[in-house]
């Protein structure tokens, strides 16, 4: 099918949509290579241009996905699939040691924080949500990012183990509120997804509580860190997909030990945190509403 639209991803960002004639152009230019990841309507979820049938080998070739009235017309409208990540090493070095510094003196988090996360943003590519991207604005948290830190500063003048305890209650509302934030603004070729993140405060307190009390067991953790996720994705509302973590919890304790391994010797830093995100965001994906994701 000669007229499809094609997306690709290159340093991280999600190049398209352009028709397949321009994309086996930039083939043959070796712009795109076998192991850049693409992605066209119906296809399950992005792929290695190598492994797509047919599109390494020239604009001849048969079709590989279903054409419009076919018999797999249902797959093709369903476009579903595994979610994945990439982006640039240097980028992602350079990028978080400008957020630390900055974010250090307390007061520019919040413009860094939307800085950040316009980067970040599109680097994840999501079947049928084309040049994703971060539309949040700093002004929207300055209310209670820093009313949350004037709190914490007036509590912290006293000491009191309860008022220590209301300081934590804060910092969890904190990173709750930045969930719903994060989620609501994120948009798809510059118009927001009008996506809801509907897990609520006191569900979240007691998975962080959990996720806590988890790392008395040395190895429990793992499996708290699992369900919260897949719990998080479940609340994710606004699209016309279930979103799912297939990811289980023995999967995430062999990885964590092999990031802590590499977090000790420093210098892997960057390299293990991509292979990380790689992995969650491959164990993510978008399923049919009311079916189970594929195994």
């Amino acid at each position: 099918m000669p007229n499809r639209t094609w997306f690709y991803a290159s340093e991280g960002q999600q190049r398209g949509p352009l028709p397949e004639a321009q994309l086996r152009d930039l083939i043959a230019r070796g712009t795109v290579r076998a192991d850049t990841l693409v992605w066209t309507e119906g296809m399950a979820g992005w792929q290695k241009a190598n492994d797509v049938p047919g599109l390494m080998l020239g604009a001849a070739a048969s079709p590989a996905f279903p054409q419009a009235g076919g018999p797999a017309v249902a797959s093709a409208s369903y476009g579903g699939g595994q979610l994945s990540i990439d982006f640039g090493i240097w980028q992602f070095i350079w990028r978080t040691v400008v957020f630390a510094i900055a974010s250090a003196f307390v007061i520019p988090l919040p413009w860094m924080l939307v800085w950040y996360l316009k980067w970040l943003v599109p680097c994840v590519h999501v079947p049928s949500r084309p040049n994703l991207s971060f539309e949040g604005s700093a002004m929207t948290v300055v209310p209670w990012f820093f009313g949350a830190v004037v709190l914490i500063l007036a509590v912290s003048m006293l000491e009191s183990q309860l008022l220590n305890l209301l300081i934590a209650l804060v910092e969890i509302a904190l990173y709750w509120l930045f969930l719903k934030w994060l989620v609501a603004n994120i948009a798809s070729n510059g118009q927001l997804l009008g996506l809801t993140f509907t897990g609520s405060f006191w569900a979240y307190l007691g998975w962080t509580l959990l996720a806590a009390i988890s790392f008395i067991t040395i190895i429990g953790w793992a499996w708290v860190y699992a369900a919260w996720t897949r719990w998080f994705c479940q609340n994710i509302q606004g699209t016309r997909h279930d979103v799912t973590f297939n990811g289980t919890g023995l999967e995430f304790l062999r990885r964590g030990i092999v990031t802590f391994i590499g977090i000790a010797f420093v210098i892997p830093i960057p390299w293990v945190y991509r292979w990380m995100m790689r992995w969650i965001a491959s164990q993510t994906a978008l399923v049919q509403r009311g079916t189970q994701p594929g195994v």
